[in-house]
């Protein structure tokens, strides 16, 4: 498995070891999770090195597990190690979706660049043009790569994640709404009012896909996704209930207003919803876990590593995909606020 000690790794190690699998764990710093069976055997990895990778598959595995694949050079390691894998399971994501008007992920914010896709989303549905350029497009250039006839690669499963959550990420959406209620504030505003929806997958939901189709190997694209797909109001109020609190939100109809007021992680106009019926036909998938049932695992890690420390010392990543000010502008929501109470800010 390449990324093991990764948020999506911890889990899946402990399920294939669970279900009997031999397990190599290898990360950059070839660590390992506590809560692994000790016959996991951790190997570090350097991912862009080949001969590295060669080295951690050796005379061959059944299975690879890949967890941070992002680019075309990436598939094309794993077709070169074809001959000594079995099969693949390879991470991907729904960014990689586009609407009937070609408008998906990254023509969000652009003006009529909202997609409107299909609910539930299937894995039909048209993707962006493979590219160099964005997220979606090098994902959609990965799939493209290791799908090819006559590529090279091992049978794939390619796994299409919603908006993965749970513990150990390092870019934690839950952070938007744990960190408030942290920090004492009591109201919130949320943009398209409050009804967007992203469908998300807990880890554990993403590691039972994992296991499920290393054990039956096939080449096939398949969403992944928790049973719900909840509005940010709900994920907001959830939270709430997890930490005894409550909170008034504020909704702003329509994109956020200038400064960002309202914006939050899963911001957008409409609804992306995974059907999920593939996976179940062909896997027999049933989800391990809920959105709501698994919060307060995920809760109770962002609180711990928010004590005592900043949010940008804790979540660096955050900071670089969002910014500081993005998430957590308090004075220009504080002022925002008081000009909406007066009755002079508008959606």
């Amino acid at each position: 498995m390449i990324g093991a000690t990764g948020q999506i790794g911890r889990a899946a190690v402990r399920a294939l070891a669970e279900d009997g699998w031999e397990v190599c764990a290898a990360s950059r710093g070839g660590g390992r999770d506590g809560r692994w069976p000790a016959e996991v055997r951790a190997a570090p990895l350097a991912r862009e090195d080949d001969a590295a990778l060669a080295a951690v598959v050796g005379d061959g595995c059944e299975v690879l597990v890949d967890l941070v694949a992002f680019e075309r050079s990436h598939a094309r390691q794993l077709a070169g190690l074809a001959d000594r894998i079995g099969s693949a399971v390879v991470i991907s994501s729904a960014a990689v979706y586009e609407d009937d008007r070609g408008r998906g992920f990254d023509t969000q914010g652009e003006p009529d660049g909202a997609p409107r896709y299909p609910v539930p989303l299937p894995e039909s549905q048209r993707t962006v043009e493979p590219g160099d350029t964005t997220y979606a497009r090098r994902k959609a250039l990965l799939e493209r790569e290791l799908l090819a006839a006559g590529g090279g690669a091992p049978p794939v499963t390619l796994l299409r994640a919603g908006a993965v959550h749970g513990p150990y990420s390092r870019t934690p959406r839950e952070l938007y709404f744990v960190k408030r209620l942290v920090d004492g504030r009591r109201r919130r505003v949320l943009a398209f009012g409050g009804l967007s929806r992203f469908h998300p997958v807990h880890v554990s939901n993403l590691a039972e896909l994992i296991r499920l189709a290393a054990r039956k190997p096939g080449v096939r694209v398949l969403n992944a996704g928790d049973p719900q797909a909840p509005t940010v109001a709900e994920i907001g109020a959830a939270i709430d209930a997890v930490m005894g609190r409550e909170t008034e939100t504020v909704l702003v109809d329509g994109a956020p207003p200038d400064g960002g007021i309202g914006d939050h992680p899963w911001a957008i106009e409409h609804p992306a919803v995974l059907d999920m019926t593939t996976a179940e036909r062909e896997l027999g998938y049933r989800p391990v876990t809920g959105y709501v049932e698994s919060l307060p695992a995920t809760v109770e890690d962002l609180t711990r590593r928010l004590h005592g420390r900043s949010w940008e010392e804790s979540f660096p990543e955050m900071v670089a995909s969002y910014g500081a000010d993005a998430l957590f502008g308090y004075a220009a929501e504080d002022a925002w606020l008081e000009r909406y109470d007066r009755g002079g800010a508008t959606g």
